[in-house]
């Protein structure tokens, strides 16, 4: 090999040296930057789980209070047909729920309760940002994301139940009770008051209740087994 030709390829290396520097410096950067682009992504998931979890948890509270207020109206014989319909209850005890699921997902929510059907919008922000990364300001950025939960009734009202029939006057008279001649001369009977009832107040009636799915369900205040669950009266999803 002549002197010229190895002269010639020292100077070929020398110049592609600076190439490779320039390229490898190009790959970490754009590595640095894919990284930067995982660290977003994985703290826009965190936020977008607290807040899917916040809204359910808003959701199912209101849910299994609308359940407690319905059955116990039916019981007492209060009006209940606006909470078998998803209204009537404060939605300030399901948000403080869904703050509570946003903070053990380490995110702060704010809750804002819909009108009918009833509804609750969560918007949650990470306690931590992004971090340092190769692009300015993500070590004080935090993600925030939103979602909504709606609650809907599953069931509607029934038949009316069959009213039970009231006996007629001197049905049930046991026996002595017929002419009275057995009362003695009314000495004892007071000075003519009303005869005593041995007949106890009616109580509230009984609630029969048609389900999405089919289920039939019987509601009788005298007899409190045999109940419908929370989750049988009243759905709760996930909303766009």
């Amino acid at each position: 090999m002549t002197r010229a030709a190895s002269r010639r390829r020292t100077g070929d290396a020398g110049q592609a040296f600076p190439l490779y520097i320039v390229a490898v410096a190009g790959l970490l950067l754009l590595a640095f930057a894919f990284f930067a682009v995982g660290q977003a992504a994985a703290t826009r998931n965190s936020a977008q789980t607290a807040a899917d979890a916040a809204a359910l948890a808003a959701g199912q509270k209101y849910r299994d209070q609308l359940s407690t207020e319905l059955l116990d109206a039916i019981r007492t014989g209060a009006p209940w047909k606006d909470l078998l319909g998803g209204r009537g209850v404060p939605g300030a005890e399901a948000c403080a729920n869904a703050q509570r699921f946003a903070g053990r997902n380490d995110a702060d929510a704010t809750c804002t309760a819909g009108s009918y059907p009833t509804s609750f919008a969560v918007e949650a922000d990470t306690r931590k940002a992004v971090g340092r990364s190769v692009i300015p300001g993500t070590e004080n950025t935090h993600a925030s994301a939103r979602a909504r939960a709606v609650v809907e009734p599953r069931c509607t009202p029934g038949p009316e139940p069959e009213p039970t029939p009231t006996p007629a006057p001197g049905e049930g008279d046991g026996p002595g009770q017929g002419d009275g001649d057995d009362q003695g001369d009314g000495g004892d009977q007071g000075d003519g008051g009303d005869p005593p009832t041995n007949n106890p107040p009616a109580g509230p009636p009984t609630v029969n209740l048609t389900c999405q799915d089919g289920k039939e369900w019987t509601v009788d205040p005298a007899d409190p087994r045999d109940l419908p669950e929370a989750a049988d009266l009243f759905s709760v999803r996930l909303a766009e």
